[in-house]
């Protein structure tokens, strides 16, 4: 526990600073998470078959490629270059003709990377943009799975008795899940109505708080799946006490994916 608080003293004097000033320090932090995030990615499926050395290559480059057309700064418009896309689904897809060998580099292993690529760059494109466009609805986004996160293990620990998924993550439950999304509702939505706007109606607050609780919570399960699948407790043991960068934002990646959906209206 002692280890875990430092680790998150320390994290907080790193990322808070960077938060606030935004602009280019901010956007370096997020190249540096998105970069150890790849590599968590790639290593955990390199516990059952390696990944050939160019192809790691390839992903790093395509990887900033991604972020670094797509930023769109204080405007927050969405806008991809299809150009980058359309390279990296070739970049991948060939080399597996060419290797010829499914030991070496298959079809699946290029839609893992593809995917992972994508989802990783356009996830870190998103929360430059949203933090370059208001840092308030920033804060909002990723206080959401922040207090959904420690109320939901909160909760569980203090009354939990039902087991959520238990093949997936055996220490979540049911309670935990409800507390969770309680607390992460009400605190987001509290903060929404009183810093952000007090005009938008708090329905569509609590509806979209709600919906995004509930989806960084399933986000949580999605990697803890993966993580299950490779036999893995943790991504990484980068952050002692932690684990990995992908165990510390896992939930934030599918809350600020979701977020879009209700960017128009709150």
């Amino acid at each position: 526990m002692k280890t875990r608080l430092i680790s998150s003293i320390i994290m907080l004097l790193i990322v808070v600073p960077a938060v606030i000033y935004g602009n280019l320090p901010f956007s370096i932090a997020v190249f540096t998470v998105a970069m150890l995030c790849l590599k968590e990615f790639m290593d955990i499926k390199e516990t059952k078959k390696r990944i050939p050395t160019f192809i790691k290559v390839i992903s790093y480059i395509f990887l900033v490629l991604f972020i670094g057309v797509n930023i769109s700064g204080p405007m927050l418009s969405f806008q991809m270059d299809y150009r980058i896309i359309s390279g990296l689904f070739l970049t991948f897809l060939v080399p597996t003709i060419l290797y010829h060998d499914r030991e070496k580099y298959s079809i699946n292993d290029a839609f893992y990377l593809i995917g992972g690529v994508f989802f990783l760059a356009l996830s870190m494109v998103l929360l430059i943009n949203i933090r370059e466009y208001s840092l308030m609805k920033f804060i909002y986004v990723v206080l959401i799975p922040i207090i959904t996160d420690t109320f939901a293990y909160l909760t569980g620990m203090l009354i939990g008795r039902n087991k959520l998924l238990e093949d997936i993550s055996p220490k979540k439950t049911w309670e935990g899940t409800i507390g969770g999304t309680f607390f992460g509702v009400f605190v987001s939505t509290m903060f929404y109505v009183t810093v952000i706007s007090q005009t938008t109606p708090v329905l569509y607050v609590v509806l979209a708080s709600t919906f995004l609780s509930l989806l960084g919570q399933f986000g949580d399960l999605f990697f803890s799946a993966i993580k299950r699948y490779y036999g893995k407790k943790d991504f990484s043991n980068l952050i002692p006490g932690h684990g990995g960068v992908l165990d510390r934002i896992d939930s934030i990646i599918f809350v600020l994916l979701g977020f879009m959906f209700f960017i128009s209206i709150i």
